[in-house]
């Protein structure tokens, strides 16, 4: 049962994850693969405003996406995209990437191979992903300019049958612990988690969130 203290607690966590920076125009759209369908929707109305000419979709299959879909994610993102109106040669798609480094370090493949000049960079991710991606790209390719968005959703208005709360919180919790662990492994860089929230990761592993935590 999900209690109001466990909502109270994942949302200092949901708090952190999201970092709400300010957009510019860039060089490239980069919507990294995910079974939150939103994040193509995102990427393809930023394309829309005119914050830059180029979309990359990036994700092969995941953890999770593999056990519900046979389609990359990349390719599914694109479609949608296309569906809502992005012209398919304003897409580039990068299907084999299964974690955010490979997204990254794929990506810079992709657009060397295809002579792409590209200096500023727009992430979309999902929102409880935005911080951990910030991260990821920064170590990867710290010279690039960086923006990280995600869907424009509050914590409540994220929750839906495909991504239940208690999935939610656990992705959060592994998220979160992976961003203080992985600086050590060279996957990031490093981002000051303030105590109180460290504090919520730790009661609500305590409480059973521990789905995708590193043993």
């Amino acid at each position: 049962m999900i209690t109001p203290e466990i909502i109270s607690l994942a949302r200092k966590l949901w708090d952190y994850h999201r970092m709400g920076q300010p957009l510019s125009k860039a060089d490239c759209i980069l919507a990294l693969g995910t079974q939150d369908t939103r994040v193509a929707e995102r990427a393809a109305e930023l394309f829309h405003q005119g914050y830059a000419p180029l979309i990359v979709f990036s994700g092969g299959l995941g953890k999770i996406t593999a056990s519900i879909w046979t389609q990359s994610e990349a390719e599914r993102f694109a479609e949608i995209a296309i569906s809502k109106g992005v012209p398919a040669d304003a897409i580039l798609i990068e299907n084999k990437s299964t974690n955010t480094g490979e997204n990254i370090l794929f990506t810079q493949k992709l657009l060397l191979e295809k002579q792409i000049e590209a200096n500023s960079f727009i992430v979309v991710q999902k929102p409880y992903m935005e911080r951990r991606s910030f991260a990821t790209f920064k170590k990867h390719w710290p010279e690039k300019v960086l923006y990280v968005t995600s869907p424009d959703l509050t914590f409540e208005q994220y929750i839906v049958p495909e991504l239940p709360m208690e999935l939610l919180i656990n992705s959060m919790v592994g998220d979160l612990q992976r961003i203080k662990l992985y600086p050590e492994k060279g996957f990031q860089i490093h981002q000051d988690i303030p105590e109180d929230v460290w504090a919520a990761f730790e009661e609500l592993a305590a409480m059973g969130f521990d789905r995708f935590l590193i043993k």
